[in-house]
């Protein structure tokens, strides 16, 4: 299957003026302009497929904003390659916004004093949507991002949540072949997330739409994306399947198990008991030294067990401990 993005060795530079403090300074600052080379994006490549959903993730700096206005041909790359659909997005840039949505959580593409519905309605026209495909998108978008309620309330007085799905049904109205989201849920409240995490994941399972998301919320990646990409100082340090990244990184996991009788020593090989309440006993365990289902076989060889479960380490806590730690610098994951 040919990659509907492809992004090979792709660079950006800026130049940033060198700025002197003091009285001196602000003459070296008249007679001189000195600068520094700041490499936002430093030699990534990556591809992807029609249809996935794909997070892409690092901390403020990391190059995740520089790299999704490259692909949506908002900056011109330093040097590289990018092919989205087959179109090189700085160079066909008309045809190319025509088949990609965007969407930024701080940003506005409505018009502020205009009802929701006459945006969408204007931006109709300006995509040439054709007036079937157009009502029967809005009609989607109405059922499942609950637009009514707001549909003929100007821009200007809608709350984020309800800007949010808005600014997502603009984005859509024209099918484009690859969505892009930076930040979707940022500010919202849990009942906004969810609608529109469901919203997300019904377009990407139902037209096969391409989506790269960029987020701080690492619960939009847990229950999105299968496949993450992290970034760090311009380096792509991993690509591959959320599940592998939680294995290899995720550190100790928790078991708690149900005894059906109170049972008074409960430990067991390869496992340290953290916390105890009456017959409900919790293990942590190190995922590298033994597997949930050994201890479990362990365990129901010496005791009746009436119920247990798996706990693994919040994406969030793993995610901060591989940038905190460096553990991909030199991995080559």
């Amino acid at each position: 299957m040919t990659p509907i993005i492809s992004v090979t060795d792709l660079r950006k530079e800026f130049k940033v003026f060198r700025h002197h403090r003091g009285a001196l300074g602000a003459f070296r600052n008249l007679v001189t302009r000195e600068y520094k080379v700041v490499k936002a994006v430093d030699g990534i490549a990556f591809a992807i497929e029609p249809g996935e959903l794909v997070g892409y993730l690092g901390p403020n700096g990391a190059g995740k904003s520089t790299t999704i206005k490259m692909l949506t041909g908002i900056l011109v790359p330093t040097s590289g390659e990018i092919c989205v659909s087959g179109r090189v997005p700085w160079r066909e840039r008309r045809a190319h916004v025509a088949r990609i949505g965007a969407v930024f959580g701080q940003r506005n593409t409505l018009w502020w004093d205009l009802p929701v519905v006459e945006s969408l309605d204007l931006l109709r026209h300006i995509y040439r949507v054709p007036a079937e495909r157009y009502t029967r998108n809005l009609a989607t978008f109405r059922q499942l991002l609950a637009l009514d309620e707001f549909l003929h309330t100007p821009v200007r007085s809608l709350s984020l949540g309800q800007l949010m799905r808005a600014n997502l049904a603009a984005a859509l109205l024209h099918d484009p072949d690859v969505l892009f989201l930076d930040e979707p849920t940022i500010g919202l409240d849990i009942v906004a997330k969810e609608r529109i995490r469901q919203f997300i994941q019904r377009i990407n399972r139902e037209r096969g739409m391409t989506v790269i998301l960029t987020t701080h919320d690492l619960s939009d990646v847990e229950k999105l994306c299968e496949r993450v990409m992290m970034i760090d100082r311009g380096h792509l340090l991993f690509d591959g399947k959320l599940a592998d990244l939680l294995r290899r990184f995720g550190g100790e996991r928790e078991l708690v198990v149900d005894f059906a009788d109170e049972v008074l020593d409960a430990a067991v090989e390869g496992a340290q008991i953290v916390e105890r309440d009456g017959p409900r006993v919790t293990y942590r365990f190190a995922r590298d030294a033994i597997s949930a289902s050994e201890l479990i076989s362990r365990l129901s060889a010496r005791y009746r067990l009436v119920d247990l479960s798996v706990r693994e380490p919040e994406i969030e806590a793993t995610v901060r401990r591989i940038y905190e730690e460096r553990l991909l610098d030199n991995d080559g994951g």
